[in-house]
């Protein structure tokens, strides 16, 4: 089946591949699993590949309350124990990088090994200085919003396709969604989006971590959170914050290469 019902929320999903290994791949904000039609194929053919639409989002469900980031964690908790799953190599992007982090930190038995590309933690300075005012304005027009912040994560080089692609993705998404998940990244003290909050957290995931940035700075940052000696820290300057869509091939190399090289 596509979809798994967990009493609150209802999860849309696909499950591919056979291999030993599963890999539980999560969107970001205001997208869906169909971000992953790039790299389900490859993977697949080695491992065993489930890409879901977090609650909210996609064809799955979209509760009144609670659509943060800790709780779309819990949920792929309990899809993954439903699945059989008794542990994955977790893999997110963006909002999706919160996801699995809190996947590994309150589940570590389920999460032996994390990837994350340009997760939307760790912020400072100007930026994480701007979310208060950016979550208000969301109170007022959080689509229009969304849309003028999606902006921010292109390069001239990112084809027309991928931004018509999410834009989309966004106007499909309920506000009340992006409006509960984007405050509960950003909106707090403790909130993963901003450094002070990140730090101490994600430096509880004990398992091996490969991150993705565009940002040295925030490569560097993150690399010095990890626990696991196995832990890499990948920068591709010039790319976008999409950067797995925009280069697919190379993303896929690199990726399939760590975890050849893991235990």
């Amino acid at each position: 089946m596509a979809f798994t019902d967990l009493g609150d929320v209802r999860l849309f999903h696909t499950d591919d591949g056979t291999g030993g290994t599963t890999l539980l791949l999560v969107h970001g904000l205001g997208s869906d699993s169909c971000e992953w039609v790039h790299h389900i194929p490859a993977l697949a053919e080695r491992y065993r590949v489930v890409a879901v639409d977090v609650r909210g989002h996609g064809h799955s469900s979209a509760p009144e309350s609670g659509n943060t980031p800790r709780r779309m964690a819990d949920d792929l908790a309990r899809l993954c124990a439903a699945l059989g799953v008794g542990s994955c190599v977790a893999v997110g992007h963006s909002m999706g990088g919160h996801v699995v982090s809190h996947l590994a930190v309150e589940h570590p038995s389920l999460v032996g090994a994390l990837v994350t590309v340009d997760p939307g933690y760790g912020f400072t300075g100007p930026v994480a200085a701007g979310f208060p005012a950016m979550i208000e304005r969301m109170r007022e027009d959080v689509m229009g919003v969304c849309l003028r912040n999606d902006e921010w994560t292109y390069t001239p080089a990112s084809p027309g396709w991928l931004r018509e692609w999410h834009r989309r993705r966004i106007l499909a998404t309920s506000p009340h969604v992006l409006l509960q998940a984007f405050e509960a990244m950003f909106g707090g003290p403790d909130a993963l989006g901003l450094r002070s909050g990140a730090e101490t957290y994600l430096a509880r995931r004990t398992c091996p971590v490969l991150t993705f940035r565009f940002d040295p700075e925030q490569a560097a940052w993150e690399a010095g959170l990890f626990k696991d000696p196995r832990s890499k820290a990948v920068t591709w300057e010039g790319s976008g914050h999409r950067l797995h869509e925009e280069r697919p091939g190379e993303f896929l190399t690199v990726v399939t290469n760590w975890l050849r090289s893991l235990p």
